[in-house]
């Protein structure tokens, strides 16, 4: 199998760093920040040439305001679409706990205080012509993103997206636009695993399938990599995971990974957060 993720842990003073302003810190107006559903609303902030360079997978840290009454540790999000014509871009996020509360306030003309973009991002290949995206909730947010960015290379896309009821159900019109959508739900059990590897299998066995992309449910993941190596197909994945910094000196946000049958620990913030499907141990 082919590695089609940069894996490597990013070393201080040898690794190369992020091209142009990455990580830049800027304040954002917000052009919208209306609820999706029950569960989540999408954030569209204007923002400037750096940001607007993101690519799928990489997050942004926002903060309200520096003007907020009370401390408010920055939230990362992912990118879940970029406008470049409008100087645009957008994020999903949840509804529930003090953080969230925040966001959701936000309205029209407000300014959020915005660093990014961080991290490392997918990696799709020009050559490749068909790949399988499987995500759920909040990870739909970056596959959506590299599903747009698949359209503008001509990369075909089966997008299996997962979600607890039809009304949570999110980002299909976006995986619409780039090729087949199956929704899958745990209301009618669609969404259990062994059905959702019947749907890849499927597919794999109607036409040539180059890579697994997958966020949002460590689940779903583990089926990917059963099935990644039972084909010879790579993968990656957009891990979750509480961070502080998100520039890499504070190592809150360690996960384990399976490396040459090594365990290493790496963090979600500046090694990734997209990983070698093959790496990712899932704990």
């Amino acid at each position: 199998m082919g590695q089609v993720s940069a894996s490597a842990p990013f070393i201080v003073g040898t690794s190369e760093p992020a091209p142009g302003d990455a990580g830049k810190e800027a304040p954002c107006r917000v052009v919208s920040n209306d609820r999706v559903n029950s569960a989540y609303r999408h954030l569209v902030i204007a923002a400037g040439p750096a940001a607007l360079a993101a690519q799928p997978g990489q997050f942004f840290n926002l903060c309200p305001s520096r003007a907020a009454r009370f401390p408010w540790p920055r939230r990362p999000l992912s990118v879940y679409e970029v406008d470049a014509a409008a100087a645009r871009i957008s994020f999903l996020h949840g509804c529930t706990g003090s953080g969230a509360d925040r966001l959701a306030g936000l309205k029209k003309d407000d300014v959020i205080n915005v660093a990014g973009p961080l991290g490392t991002g997918f990696r799709l290949d020009p050559a490749w012509r068909h790949v399988v995206m499987l995500g759920r909730g909040a990870g739909l947010a970056p596959l959506a993103a590299l599903a747009q960015q698949a359209v503008t290379i001509g990369v075909g896309v089966t997008a299996i997206v997962s979600a607890r009821t039809a009304d949570l159900m999110m980002a299909d019109t976006v995986f619409a636009t780039a090729g087949t959508v199956v929704p899958v739900l745990d209301t009618d059990r669609s969404g259990d695993v062994d059905n959702v590897e019947r749907l890849v299998e499927g597919v794999i066995g109607g036409q040539r399938v180059d890579a697994f992309f997958t966020a949002g449910s460590n689940r779903l993941m583990q089926l990917l990599k059963r099935l990644g190596r039972r084909h010879g197909i790579p993968g990656q994945v957009a891990l979750e995971q509480v961070m502080a910094c998100t520039f890499g000196p504070c190592y809150v946000c360690v996960r384990n990974f399976d490396v040459d049958g090594r365990r290493q620990l790496r963090r979600i913030c500046i090694d990734g957060p997209v990983f070698d499907l093959q790496e990712a141990a899932g704990v």
